[in-house]
């Protein structure tokens, strides 16, 4: 999770995550949508799809990435977004 307040203005938290595989990237995608339904969290916006190896959703101040590996690699969002000061890392 990396807090990109100081280096964007469309959101306060970028979530990203990698599943290895279509299959797994459904059941990741599933288990996100699932805890923010059961928060009352209703994303503003979805995007992608587990075939094409990149799924996003927007919650507002917190957007959700969940890459496949080769997308993550090529995207390379920490890179990006290299300002953004990392919360917590997980592997």
């Amino acid at each position: 999770m990396l807090d990109v307040r100081a280096s964007c203005n469309f959101a306060d938290y970028f979530v990203i995550a990698s599943a290895e595989s279509v299959r797994q990237i459904n059941a990741v995608w599933e288990a996100i949508t699932d805890a923010l339904k059961a928060e009352g969290i209703v994303p503003l916006h979805k995007e992608g799809t587990a075939e094409s190896g990149w799924l996003l959703a927007d919650c507002a101040s917190v957007v959700i990435h969940l890459f496949g590996p080769e997308e993550r690699e090529y995207y390379e969002l920490e890179t990006l977004w290299k300002d953004a000061v990392a919360v917590l890392r997980m592997q």
